[in-house]
């Protein structure tokens, strides 16, 4: 009998020990960087679904920040590029969502979280990098994005997932090219036949969420969601008009006329000298390779929104801007005549001025052997760093 009670006793006491560890873990707080941009705040937001504890690392107070809070998060105010805010928002924390801000520091700020983490207990990053990120690409943000990959990889200690991110539908969705489609039917965009597979920011932060809460699948590959169809032009462009509830017509408009649009968009100078180099690759057909796929699908158990869907949604969304009556369509033929009007920046220029690097031999992913072969190779689960960081031609 007493040895009864004694097993009983410390039966008793290892099963409750195991329940609290297990519910440690289960709740263990994740940080959410750029938690108020539209991958992270998907991002955070799903975890929070998911009823996961969130430390979300903001640049200051916002709507989203509120909302984030109100929903539970811990809001933690910080400068991504400062060492000791990066430091001491990875206190306590093992696992970590990073995405870089679109600014010419973005590699600086890369290494400002690289060189934390290494200091840290991290244990897990789930990084969001860049579909064409190659060593000799034309565009600094992607030579960034190849180089921050690089970077994660050699932290000793820390596994890494990355998000290998193509053309995202909210590209297409901004509010002037809404209103644009509402009142005038038309979709601009200087894309020639080049066809993508949108996805949705909140597809983006469902399958991030994923990947951090259940990592062990997915650890050292490349994940690449995409939306459920490839689409060309015309076939963007019909999907606004039946979320717009009118015809709306691909206008393949010239890049000096985008280069404007971007200008009186209110983009910073040094994401527009970007985004022009990504429209190239998009009219060469870079983001078609790997699209549709079922990646969405296969890690959340739920299909990617498709293109139609996600336009309903903003336009809705935007309703003080797309709704049907004669002030919004003024406003709209108002708006594409001062588009017009518009001066653009010669972004060679600024380049040269910022004294950018360049490589010698600038080169388009799509005109890339080794980017090809490495794109290929990561549907079957292997990492082409190597064959990137050797060859690019």
């Amino acid at each position: 009998m007493f040895f009864y009670i004694y097993y009983m006793c410390i039966y008793t006491y290892w099963e409750k020990s195991m329940s609290v560890s297990n519910l440690h873990h289960e709740r263990e707080k994740i940080l959410v960087l750029g938690a108020a941009g539209k991958t992270g705040y998907a991002t955070a937001r799903e975890l929070l679904n998911r009823g996961e504890l969130v430390r979300a690392f903001v640049h200051g107070k916002s709507d989203r920040s509120n909302a984030l809070l109100a929903a539970g998060a811990e809001i933690f105010v910080g400068d991504m590029s400062d060492y000791e805010d990066v430091s001491k928002s990875l206190t306590g924390i093992s696992k970590a969502y990073f995405v870089a801000p679109w600014v010419p520091e973005q590699l600086h700020i890369a290494v400002t979280f690289a060189a934390a983490a290494a200091k840290s207990e991290l244990s897990l990053i789930v990084a969001i990098t860049q579909w064409l990120a190659q060593p000799q690409h034309p565009s600094l943000a992607t030579r960034h994005s190849f180089l921050s990959d690089r970077l994660f990889e050699m932290l000793p200690g820390i596994d890494v997932v990355t998000i290998n991110t193509g053309w995202f539908a909210d590209n297409f969705l901004q509010p002037g090219l809404l209103a644009m489609a509402a009142h005038l039917g038309i979709f601009p965009f200087p894309l020639g036949e080049g066809r993508t597979a949108p996805v949705s920011n909140e597809d983006m932060g469902r399958v991030a969420a994923e990947a951090l809460v259940n990592p062990r699948p997915y650890v050292g590959k490349l994940v690449r969601p995409t939306g459920p169809e490839l689409m060309s032009p015309k076939e963007l462009a019909d999907a606004l008009g039946r979320a717009a509830g009118r015809k709306v017509r691909f206008n393949n408009i010239s890049e000096r006329l985008f280069l404007k649009a971007m200008c009186f968009m209110g983009m910073s100078v040094h994401m527009q000298a970007q985004v022009r180099r990504y429209v190239e690759e998009y009219r060469r057909g870079s983001f078609e390779m790997g699209a549709p796929n079922n990646v969405v699908l296969d890690m959340t158990g739920k299909a990617a929104e498709d293109f139609e869907s996600i336009a309903r949604r903003y336009i809705k969304h935007h309703a003080s801007i797309t709704a049907p009556n004669l002030g919004n369509r003024l406003k709209a033929i108002g708006s594409f005549i001062r588009l017009a009007l518009t001066s653009q920046i010669d972004l060679d220029k600024f380049e040269k001025y910022r004294d950018y690097p360049l490589p010698a031999n600038p080169t388009y992913s799509i005109e890339s052997t080794a980017w090809i072969q490495s794109h290929d190779k990561q549907h079957q689960g292997v990492r082409p760093s190597d064959n990137l960081m050797h060859s690019s031609a």
